[in-house]
């Protein structure tokens, strides 16, 4: 008797997993084409490029407060993406001119070591010291895998952190921090709260580290770099090499869908609003659908994205639309859930599915 077809996808699922050295083990293998438990049926057809010169909106940090601010709320609501450039004065301590891009090349260094020396970290999820590197969160769950390794870094062990990449990623967690505490404030005040409103709903404690490395691939065409999907949290601050791929899914006011080319700005990170922020602020800010395209170019591309999430997580703590934010005007949009509960529903998913705002709606 034949095995049917998702027997087989299983066994390959598990021989890739199991050989803990993601996809640059592939790639370091020769293979000539992308495997079938990669492929993607027509992964870019969906929906249309944007016209060369249309981006996302830059925030600049070196601007008045009020008008920084401004700038932050207008590209949460109608963007849910934005660069920021100018924000180094708000790292402490000062960093060297050289960051993000040492942390970046650290990454890169690490996702190129030898496999026996890469495959000592793999993990499914992060361990007791709080770090994993594998490929796809979603490897077992989704249709398709998509071409990346990712190390994801959470509460962790310093002593745990591969050592091709501890100390730039650990200087870089702080600096992107800072960043974070600066963006969560003005859009606090976008919101017309206090600046330190979000902070104060914990929302600069819960933090993930997740540094994506995305191979040279032997047919671009074929796969993806990540499927559309949005992100979790309540923020993202994104430090992306000048490689590129990050396209994000915008709405003009004719109601069409285009994709978005973030083509990387030199001096500018990318920062973009989460799910957990757009029920917070009870649909201002929005959180919006975004992908990696595989790159055609010699050359990996690495990113590093800083998660900010909520870090009260006892089934006491609460989360919702802000109460502030609600009124008899402006009834709440979602109910309140905690963060257990938030992060079940979120796990019981595959990464492309758009179901986790829908799930809290009232």
């Amino acid at each position: 008797m034949a095995s049917s077809p998702s027997a087989d996808r299983a066994t390959l699922l598990k021989a890739f997993d199991e050989s803990r050295t993601g996809v640059r083990g592939l790639v370091e293998s020769g293979v000539p084409s992308v495997p079938s438990i990669f492929l993607h049926p027509d992964p870019y057809a969906s929906v249309p490029l944007a016209p060369p010169g249309v981006s996302i909106p830059i925030v600049d940090l070196s601007l008045p407060a009020p008008a920084a601010a401004a700038s932050a709320a207008a590209a949460a609501r109608d963007w849910g993406f934005f660069h920021l450039v100018n924000y180094h004065h708000h790292l402490v301590p000062a960093p060297s001119s050289d960051y993000p891009a040492r942390a970046l090349a650290a990454v890169r260094a690490f996702n190129e070591l030898p496999s026996p020396e890469r495959a000592k970290h793999y993990a499914r999820a992060p361990v007791d010291g709080g770090v994993s590197y594998s490929s796809n969160v979603d490897l077992f769950r989704s249709p398709s895998a998509s071409w990346r390794d990712t190390m994801e870094i959470e509460k962790a062990d310093p002593a745990c952190i591969p050592a091709a990449c501890r100390a730039e990623v650990l200087e870089w967690d702080a600096q992107a921090t800072a960043v974070g505490r600066a963006v969560l404030g003005l859009l606090s005040q976008g919101l017309g709260l206090s600046a330190t409103a979000l902070e104060d709903a914990s929302c600069l404690q819960g933090k993930v580290m997740v540094c994506h490395y995305y191979p040279v691939c032997p047919e671009p065409e074929r796969t993806m770099g990540i499927v559309p999907h949005t992100d979790v949290g309540v923020i993202v601050v994104l430090a992306q090499d000048g490689v590129g791929g990050l396209q994000v899914k915008h709405v003009g006011e004719d109601g069409r869908s285009q994709w978005v080319d973030v083509r990387p700005m030199p001096g500018a990170l990318v920062v973009n609003v989460g799910d957990l922020l757009q029920m917070m602020s009870n649909d201002e800010y929005k959180s919006v659908e975004h992908r990696v395209v595989m790159n055609t170019r010699e050359e990996p591309r690495v990113s590093i994205a800083l998660f900010f999430n909520p870090g009260k997580r006892e089934d006491s703590d609460l989360y919702g639309p802000l109460p502030d934010l609600v009124s008899t005007e402006n009834p709440a949009k979602y109910r309140d859930f905690t963060i257990p509960e938030f992060l079940e529903a979120f796990f019981s998913r595959e990464l492309g599915s758009k179901v986790l705002v829908e799930h809290f709606k009232l």
